[in-house]
């Protein structure tokens, strides 16, 4: 409903501008938190700031992993630490647990290899691995917290 008013707000103003879009998803937004105030289900009210957030999230983690590979593909000595890291999972439905190999699979530095057989664990080589438990903390309280907040 929310991309239908924005989309209504951009044909009424004649302006094909992605602001303009941007503009009138957030009068939306906020046109229909005034009208379902009183309703019981408000999860998208909850929903768009989360994922805004997570996309945020994302894109400042994509740009510090980029930044790291490309530094240490120009410079001359090589910072790699390469590692396999058994990652416990709190993820448990098929799509949950895809979303989140995608997401650290998309980033520069990660590959997932394998996910258990029970689907608990999920083996990722990480190239600057420093500690193992470091980098699990920072997964589990970062990109998979986001992630199952928008999810569930």
């Amino acid at each position: 409903m929310n991309l239908l008013l924005s989309f209504i707000w951009v044909a009424l103003t004649g302006s094909m501008y992605y602001t303009n879009f941007v503009f009138g998803f957030m009068l939306g937004f906020g046109i229909l938190w005034v009208m379902n105030r009183n309703d019981s289900d408000q999860r998208y009210f909850f929903r768009v700031p989360k994922v805004l957030s997570f996309v945020l999230y994302f894109l400042v983690q994509m740009i510090k992993a980029n930044l790291q590979v490309a530094y240490d593909v120009m410079t001359p000595k090589y910072f790699v630490r390469p590692g396999v890291v058994r990652y416990p999972l709190n993820a448990k439905t098929e799509m949950e647990i895809n979303l989140l190999s995608t997401m650290i699979s998309l980033t520069p530095g990660t590959l997932i290899l394998d996910i258990s057989e029970d689907k608990k664990s999920m083996y990722i080589h990480v190239m600057y691995l420093n500690d193992p438990e470091t980098f699990v903390h920072e997964m589990k309280t970062g990109l998979e917290r986001r992630l199952l907040e928008i999810l569930r």
